[in-house]
């Protein structure tokens, strides 16, 4: 990365600066620590008449926090806009998100990517992390539970059942999506030994008309537009998908009905399945850290102003969040549950 900030137009310094002094998980690096010394030592010069302007490399970088998004068409970067939209806040905190190669990778970016504090993740990607890991569970914790991803199972007329499938073609969406992802880890998990293709869903479904594919698995969260405008031939459906101990770890139960795809599904009718739970999640900082304090600062305005996000001109799945709800397989960040503890007891006293 070039570093030479040189004579350029303020304009352009101000474009470059936040990206000038990412660093990695493993601590804080040198350009961070000459930040923490500069304001330090304007704090012991406050007996001077005037004091110093600091210089942009510090202003700009000493409350920016990175968030990994995903893929630029997907719901996670959205969401990763609208939160910086929300609580960027000049100096104080600066939110900057970033386009990825989807939730799924987004774990790597959160332990290896310069820069990155927080992320968009799809939680039972930490599965694939155990054995490279060993102490994953422990270097990130979730901030939120942003919302669910249902496992939708759609298939042709003449399959009655998951079994149905076996040796089947059953397309995952193409790699780097969360049904490429998840689809075939919760495949697998059931026992169900599939003919996977990884190509878009759109040709995928042209190919179930045709006969040639069985089914498609999409995760994401209901409704999706393909099922609630397309039109299809009777018996094509949803399968369910029973949740039980293979599941409990990562995912939660959840269920499709008429109100999501009334072209589908009966009125009264539910398919039950289960929904892979999409959070953010922030790398575990140590407590003395610049870092932490910076996620942090990062949390609380989140929490603040969570409300904005739940007004019109915000994605409708914000609506839906409770800031309590807990992610299966890791621990909360400390700062979201200080936030919450003091919430708790502000409320007590209110009554």
């Amino acid at each position: 990365m070039n570093r030479f900030l040189g004579t350029r137009p303020l304009r352009l310094l101000a474009a470059l600066v936040p990206l000038l002094l990412f660093v990695q998980p493993s601590g804080v690096d040198a350009r961070t620590k000459h930040v923490v010394a500069w304001t330090k030592n304007a704090q012991t010069q406050s007996d001077r008449p005037m004091r110093p302007e600091p210089p942009p490399q510090v202003t700009m970088n000493a409350w920016t926090v990175g968030l990994a998004g995903g893929l630029i068409e997907g719901a996670p970067i959205r969401l990763a806009a609208e939160i910086a939209r929300v609580i960027d806040d000049g100096d104080n905190l600066h939110v900057l998100p970033v386009v990825t190669r989807g939730a799924t990778e987004n774990v790597n970016s959160l332990l290896y990517l310069r820069g990155i504090d927080a992320a968009i993740i799809n939680s039972d990607v930490l599965d694939e992390y155990k054995g490279q890991v060993p102490d994953i569970q422990r270097r990130l914790a979730y901030v939120l539970n942003l919302f669910p991803s249902e496992l939708h199972v759609f298939v042709r007329p003449e399959i009655q059942s998951l079994n149905d499938l076996v040796g089947k073609k059953v397309n995952f969406n193409t790699q780097g999506t969360a049904a490429a992802y998840s689809g075939p880890l919760i495949f697998s998990r059931l026992g169900l030994d599939v003919e996977k293709t990884f190509i878009p869903h759109q040709v995928a479904l042209e190919q179930m008309r045709k006969g040639e594919m069985a089914a498609v698995v999409f995760i994401t969260s209901k409704p999706v537009d393909a099922f609630v405008r397309g039109r299809w031939e009777p018996g094509f459906k949803f399968l369910p998908v029973p949740y039980d101990s293979k599941l409990e770890d990562y995912y939660l139960p959840a269920a499709l009905d008429a109100t999501d795809y009334p072209g589908l599904i009966k009125q009264g009718e539910r398919v039950a399945t289960v929904a892979v739970p999409t959070a953010l999640v922030a790398y575990n900082w140590a407590t003395n850290t610049n870092r932490f304090e910076r996620v942090a600062r990062f949390v609380d305005a989140l929490f603040s102003r969570i409300d904005k996000l739940q007004a019109p001109g915000f994605d409708p799945k914000w609506k839906s969040i409770n800031l309590a709800a807990t992610v299966p397989g890791l621990g909360r960040f400390p700062a979201a549950q200080v936030w919450l503890d003091a919430r708790s007891r502000a409320a007590r006293a209110s009554q």
